[in-house]
């Protein structure tokens, strides 16, 4: 028992995600501790608390990675009931406000972003709906449609705090299942077309959106302004070359660099280390979702096998939005890089969204070995 326990264990992958998950601790304190200075007069105020959310998401990574995915089916409504009432408590007097956005919840010294909790929840029932839709997939009114009213709801209240981001990635998302789930195509055109004016509408009607949009493709035309972020991410990313200046010797942290420890930490990690802490990083995540895609592939179960590709996809889509943010190929959209970037709930809910990718896995692995014992052949 003891043997197969351990055997059973896609270890490739928990010990890529604590690898990185470790590496994280460590650039948030070195991008940070200046800016803990400045505000708080404590070096440690930011890596304190990120290590205190580290320690809470081991025991929740060990309980998600042991629990049976499958049961996730009849909690499907229930979490979608938490995701709309947590999303409605973040406009309430129980809402805390940042930075001119109210995305967080205050629970004692913790602040809980409900959008973070969202992510997971919704590729868990998006994984629910449309496994058991198969038999009607190619029918867009009775197969593809219901699942996507929940879906707008959800979009439609991240949109309120406001976060333009999140709802966006979690708009891919959903449409990623959907097209895994074996959708015809036009219905799949017809969305992205929707989602994409929708997009672009809300862009729009926003100033500081189109700012946004517009500021990363000349952000030296404003580099004290809107460009402001982005001209010392590339300035850090100049300065730390191939091998980077040394850890802890960051110039751009010293209050050059905006959100240094949170959606710019990747260009402390380039100052400091260099393009080959870079692809250190790059590839941690790559490794990741590899084996997501592998157990995903693998899994016989529909339910499973659309849940382990929304996990993959929704660490995808934020890995990209965050590197395009960072090296000016993407509008800056204030997507954390998943397990390095600053933030409790993030790197809580990505190590569940992991954990539930390691016990599918480890029904994979248990379930190929009945089969080659009941392929076996009887001996006398």
């Amino acid at each position: 028992m003891k043997y197969s326990f351990i055997k059973d264990n896609d270890w490739v992958l928990i010990i890529t995600t604590f690898l990185l998950a470790g590496f994280g601790l460590l650039m948030v304190f070195s991008s940070s501790y200046v800016l803990a200075i400045d505000k708080f007069n404590n070096p440690y105020h930011f890596i304190t608390r990120q290590a205190v959310w580290f320690l809470l998401a081991i025991p929740a990574f060990l309980f998600f990675m042991h629990f049976p995915y499958r049961l996730y089916r009849k909690l499907a409504i229930v979490i979608v009931g938490l995701m709309v009432v947590s999303l409605i408590l973040v406009k309430t007097p129980l809402g805390h406000e940042v930075g001119g956005a109210q995305r967080w919840i205050r629970i004692g010294p913790l602040n809980l972003q409900p959008s973070e909790f969202v992510k997971i929840g919704i590729v868990i029932y998006l994984a629910h709906v449309y496994s058991k839709k198969q038999v009607y997939i190619d029918q867009f009114i009775k197969g593809v449609l219901p699942p996507l009213v929940v879906v707008a709801v959800i979009f439609g209240l991240i949109m309120l705090q406001p976060d333009l981001g999140t709802a966006t990635s979690i708009l891919m998302v959903s449409l990623l299942i959907v097209f895994f789930s074996g959708a015809r195509f036009r219905h799949l055109l017809g969305l992205g077309l929707v989602g994409g004016g929708l997009f672009a509408t809300l862009a729009i009607t926003e100033p500081y959106r189109i700012r946004r949009l517009t500021s990363f493709t000349d952000p030296f035309s404003d580099q004290f302004g809107d460009g402001l972020q982005l001209v010392n991410s590339y300035i850090a990313i100049a300065h730390g070359g191939l091998t980077g200046t040394g850890l802890g010797q960051s110039v751009q942290k010293l209050l050059y660099l905006p959100e240094a420890h949170t959606d710019f930490i990747l260009a402390i990690v380039s100052e400091e280390l260099g393009f080959l802490g870079v692809i250190f990083v790059l590839a941690c995540h790559g490794l990741i979702l590899f084996r997501g895609v592998i157990i995903g592939t693998r899994c016989k179960s529909p339910f499973g096998s659309l849940m382990a590709f929304g996990i993959v996809f929704q660490i995808a889509i934020q890995v990209i939005f965050n590197v395009g943010a960072v090296s000016g190929l993407l509008p800056i959209t204030g997507i954390p890089l998943p397990l390095v970037s600053n933030g409790g709930s993030s790197l809580l809910v990505t190590l569940v969204s992991i954990a539930i990718l390691a016990n599918i896995s480890r029904n994979n692995i248990r379930q190929k070995r009945l089969n080659q014992h009941e392929d076996e052949p009887l001996t006398a």
